[in-house]
């Protein structure tokens, strides 16, 4: 070994010698010394075994381990970079290198390899034969591309628009940022189309992730929107250090500590990674690794398994982020509502503005967006941890998790499956799950049941739903709604338009708040029941007041006598018994008209009124 430590310090680190750093990294820092387990405050920690001299005991184990990694690295034949590579491909004839490298080697045409010694001025010859059209491809490395542009610009005879690939970005987001800046800039033809490059090795992730998250920041800080940032090469689940993966890294966390993970075990875990997440009680830490450590130390696993604990955390920050999206509290700045066909069917004014005269409007909007279906064969193979499931009292297939997750709400903690369906996915509760009806299922007749139903679903779809735009920070408090997004929408026909999304039932309690002070129909009634928590006279001692129950907003009846249940029940309420009470309900919500039972009890006290009067 000697000999070849003899022959490693020799050597002289030249352009691409990757494997000379790596040998010196493996020589001084693989970890060749005995450790002892010290206990202190209860905790086992490792410390250094040292001799009766105070020196360091070296492990002989581990030293014939560096020995035996040196050896194989020394083995390995060259890997050529990723710039030689590209080179070597499509010849340096049509690739323009702005790198600043002296020599480069070159491959003549019977594939023998060849040094060209390069001038100092090549950076700007190069640079010039690319803005010409001279070479259709640029190659700038951070060294290189230092002052310099390539934009579309309006003065450069290549105007083609760039198509720029981010390949091997490195830990500094700052230096991937400036080099982004090189193909888009002001007085240009076409903005650039960006994209990151990455391998199979999931690892990767962990330095695209810093950039995705500098990129976030710096579009919030100078517009507002995370899009202006990214430019559109991320996604919300590439930011792997968000309050989202946050989230979904403790309920990972939570899952292999249970045994629930199917990428590895707890014990191989931990064993791996030297992560610690239960005490010696099996309960779960309350201070965790942060996700920075986890990151880090996945990278050092073998690659077959860095890649299946990456895929399944990315996984779950997917699903946290779908949850998110859909319930409104994923924070995307200003975004641009899309669909196949926009309509404003309807245009109110709510409020106006004493002292600046500004109004304040409801603009009903109609999306309309094709359905996009997906076959069997298409869904099994998109979704390979999902088994084929169908719900014996229904008849509708799905697949649906092999195993729950534990997912995290605005801090409230729930085990969940996900549950794949021809029109869309869903989420059930662990406890819903194991009391439904859910049930295994053969392929064939899983394939069978799912494409019929994929079959039969409309080709587009319909959603109903309110913008609030106009003066909105004066009543931003009164907006009854977790929902925050902001919309960019044009309808078809008709100007943009900026503001706040709205429910139908968020609508109706503005209206309620705004427009109607002493309701007199029942669809006033009904408005101003769905605005407030006060009660709303009904007449004959009912009232109708919106409360929360069991999670869910409803909307009760209050002051019903026991004759009068039945009644009510056969007009289309319903009554439950809570805490020992029964009480009564009136149903609203998709596909139910809630008017129309509202109406006919108000009718109905009314017309008894006029007899009684009689």
């Amino acid at each position: 070994m000697n000999q070849q430590n003899n022959r490693l310090k020799s050597r002289t680190p030249h352009n691409g010698d990757a494997a000379y750093y790596v040998l010196g990294y493996l020589e001084q820092a693989f970890p060749i010394h005995a450790q002892k387990l010290v206990e202190i405050d209860g905790n086992m920690v490792a410390e250094p075994l040292r001799d009766e001299t105070g020196a360091l005991v070296v492990s002989r184990e581990a030293l014939a381990l560096r020995d035996a990694a040196m050896m194989e690295l020394m083995t390995l034949a060259p890997i050529p970079s990723a710039l030689d590579q590209i080179l070597w491909a499509l010849g340096d004839e049509a690739v323009a290198e702005v790198t600043g490298r002296s020599i480069r080697p070159l491959k003549a045409e019977d594939g023998h390899l060849f040094i060209e010694k390069r001038a100092a001025s090549s950076n700007s010859s190069e640079t010039q034969a690319f803005m010409d059209g001279e070479k259709d491809i640029l190659i700038f490395s951070d060294a290189g591309g230092t002052g310099r542009s390539y934009h579309a610009a309006q003065t450069a005879k290549n105007q083609k628009r760039r198509r720029h690939y981010l390949l091997e970005p490195g830990w500094r987001a700052d230096a991937a940022i400036q080099g982004l800046g090189r193909t888009h800039r002001s007085a240009q033809v076409s903005a650039p189309f960006f994209r990151v490059c990455t391998s199979d090795v999931h690892g990767e992730k962990r330095f695209t992730s810093t950039i995705a998250k500098r990129l976030d920041q710096l579009g919030a800080l100078t517009k507002g929107q995370r899009e202006t940032g990214s430019q559109g090469m991320f996604r919300e689940e590439d930011n792997l250090e968000s309050p989202i993966a946050r989230a979904a890294l403790r309920g990972y966390f939570a899952d292999l500590a249970a045994g629930r993970a199917e990428a590895m075990s707890y014990e191989s875990f931990t064993d791996w990674t030297a992560l610690r997440l239960i005490d010696k009680d099996g309960v779960l830490l309350e201070e965790l690794p942060p996700i920075q450590r986890f990151l880090n130390r996945v990278l050092a696993l073998p690659i077959h398994m860095q890649n299946a604990l990456f895929a399944e955390f990315m996984r779950r920050i997917a699903d946290q982020t779908e949850r998110a999206r859909a319930a409104g509290t994923l924070d995307l700045g200003v975004e641009t509502l899309r669909g196949e066909k926009i309509e404003q069917v309807s245009t109110e004014d709510l409020w106006t503005c004493p002292k600046s005269g500004a109004v304040t409007r409801i603009i009903g909007l109609e999306v309309t967006d094709p359905v996009h279906v997906l076959w069997a064969e298409e869904a099994i193979s998109r979704n390979p941890d999902k088994l084929p499931m169908i719900n014996r009292a229904s008849g509708r297939a799905a697949l649906i998790s092999a195993r729950p997750m534990q997912m995290y709400d605005e801090d409230i903690v729930t085990l969940m499956r996900k549950a794949v369906r021809p029109n869309g996915s869903s989420y059930l509760e662990e406890a819903r799950f194991e009391s439904s009806a859910w049930e295994d299922i053969g392929r064939p007749e899983f394939a069978g049941l799912w494409d019929t139903e994929a079959a039969s679903l409309p080709k587009t779809t319909t959603t109903k739903l309110y913008l609030l735009t106009g003066l909105l920070l004066p009543i931003w408090k009164d907006i009854p709604t977790t929902n925050e997004r902001i919309y960019r929408v044009t309808p078809d026909g008709a100007t943009a338009m900026i503001g706040r999304t709205l429910s139908e039932e968020g609508a109706a309690a503005l209206r309620a708040r705004f427009l109607v002070s002493n309701p007199q129909t029942p669809q006033e009634m009904l408005t101003a029941a769905l605005g407030t928590t006060a009660p709303v006279d009904l007449g004959r001692g009912l009232t109708l007041t919106r409360r929360r129950v069991a999670g869910e907003m409803r909307l009760e009846l209050g002051g019903a006598d026991r004759g009068m249940i039945e009644g009510l029940k056969a007009m289309g309420c319903f009554t439950e018994i809570i805490a020992f009470q029964l009480r009564v309900f009136l149903p609203h919500g998709d596909g139910i008209d809630a008017g129309s039972i509202l109406a006919r009890i108000v009718g109905q006290g009314a017309a008894r009124a006029a007899e009684q009067a009689a």
